[in-house]
């Protein structure tokens, strides 16, 4: 029997709603998802938390209790960028410690992490913490193409990956590019070299996600991601009832209660609505577009090259910037285009095409990747690239983390007036900007509200 994977409340309102789903909204729908018989619900990590301080001012942490209340059947996953945690950046090994501490106690059961380089050095961290704190650990490898990345560089990661304790394997295919006979053939290679449950995570960017599932099932893949209807497809994942509808009654039949998933469907439509009304959900991320397989573009960052295209009035640019990226990624040594490294090369090739001169301008993160500071680079850097960026400068060898002092003690100290938990403290970790204001809010709001309710007693 295959096992689905919902993830519909988190990567599938990330990929195409720009993650604007409120919290009210993911719990009743978690409430019907924790009925219809899924393996587990996807509803925390990736950019979730971000968009939870920064647009909704919602506390994450919050969420994440709130859904595990109404969650009694089924595991709550989530996504973590190992040592860069929910971040932009790599954080202290005690930061990383505590994080996977915290969201295991405050609900977690699954933590999906991954690499956006497939150093395993960057995930040691977050995979020993996980164990250490009894949660369930999953480890992604970052699916891409590229005269590197090929079937026996991934076989050797994926024993490499089970080998550091992993209790599942995902193949993380971020940017919808790995075609039905490619599933095929990188799903039989696994299960003959490693032991542990596969899973298969894509997205429909291309076209070709739903026929690499359907390949992938049969040829021994245990578990696949799917999103609900109303939040599938474009640069989301397979519909979940399409998948389930097609597999019903064979040897593969998920048994998913579809009456269940129906009123979650009602649901999720009212909510769709209300974007489509308010203009959140832009259309053109359900777009089928081929090109991704030449380009690799995943859809959180085609939507993000989307928005820095307007705002600079550049929308005539985006072919140009479309086929830059490939140039980009093959002078930056191949990253898989995956948060960060996806950020970094797309902006990247925005900046080429708008200055009129490829490097003239860099972001402060690929020169840090330069420098070694995100891990090591798939392939060989451009030296030409790399000299124009950073000079003779001196490149990182080491584990990155290594390099990082405990940042528990400083956040500790600077904001003892407006943390009152070690969950705030992560929070001021990840997004210390943000963080202070959303605490500051948060805090002066209950306060006020305990005043006004001790004046009516």
């Amino acid at each position: 029997m295959l096992k689905i994977v919902e993830t519909s409340v988190r990567d599938g309102h990330q990929s195409l709603l720009a993650t604007r789903m409120t919290t009210e909204e993911i719990v009743e729908l978690c409430r019907f998802y924790d009925e219809a018989g899924y393996h587990a619900i996807e509803m925390w990590g990736g950019a979730t938390f971000d968009a939870c301080l920064r647009f909704l001012n919602e506390d994450p942490w919050e969420r994440l209790r709130l859904v595990r209340q109404v969650c009694k059947k089924t595991k709550l996953q989530m996504l973590c960028r190992g040592q860069n945690l929910l971040g932009y950046r790599h954080y202290s090994d005690d930061i990383v410690d505590l994080f996977c501490k915290k969201a295991i106690e405050n609900g977690i059961d699954i933590i999906r992490v991954f690499d956006a380089l497939n150093d395993l050095r960057n995930l040691k961290q977050a995979v020993a913490s996980t164990k250490k704190y009894h949660g369930e650990c999953q480890i992604a490898l970052s699916y891409t193409t590229s005269p590197v990345h090929t079937i026996d560089y991934y076989v050797d990661l994926g024993k490499k990956i089970e080998k550091m304790g992993a209790d599942s394997l995902c193949i993380k295919d971020m940017a919808g590019v790995l075609l039905p006979k490619d599933a095929v053939e990188l799903v039989t290679a696994l299960k003959h070299e490693v032991s542990i449950p596969l899973e298969l995570h894509s997205h429909c960017t291309a076209g070709v996600a739903s026929m690499a599932y359907m390949d992938a099932i049969q040829a021994g893949v245990d578990i696949v991601d799917t999103s609900l209807s109303p939040l599938s497809n474009g640069t989301a994942q397979p519909s979940t009832q399409a998948l389930v509808n097609a597999l019903k009654g064979t040897e593969f039949d998920p048994k998913i209660d579809l009456e269940v998933l129906q009123e979650a469907e009602q649901l999720m439509t009212r909510i769709v609505d209300r974007f489509i009304g308010n203009g959140i959900l832009n259309p053109k991320p359900f777009e089928v577009n081929s090109n991704i397989l030449t380009y690799q573009v995943p859809g959180g960052m085609l939507s993000n090259m989307i928005h820095q295209l307007h705002e600079q009035d550049a929308m005539d640019r985006y072919e140009e910037v479309l086929k830059e990226i490939p140039a980009v990624r093959k002078d930056l040594g191949y990253p898989p285009l995956v948060t960060p490294m996806s950020q970094m090369v797309g902006t990247q090739a925005v900046l080429n095409v708008l200055n009129g001169e490829r490097y003239k301008v860099c972001t402060k993160e690929v020169k840090d990747y330069l420098h070694g500071r995100y891990g090591k680079a798939p392939a060989r850097i451009n030296k030409a690239v790399r000299e124009k960026i950073i000079g003779n400068d001196e490149v990182i060898r080491c584990r990155p983390a290594d390099l990082l002092k405990p940042e528990y003690p400083r956040l500790k100290k600077t904001y003892h007036d407006i943390a009152r938990t070690d969950e705030d403290i992560l929070s001021l970790a990840l997004f210390e900007k943000v963080a202070v204001e959303f605490l500051k809010k948060k805090y002066q709001k209950e306060e006020t509200e305990t005043d006004e309710f001790e004046m009516f007693i």
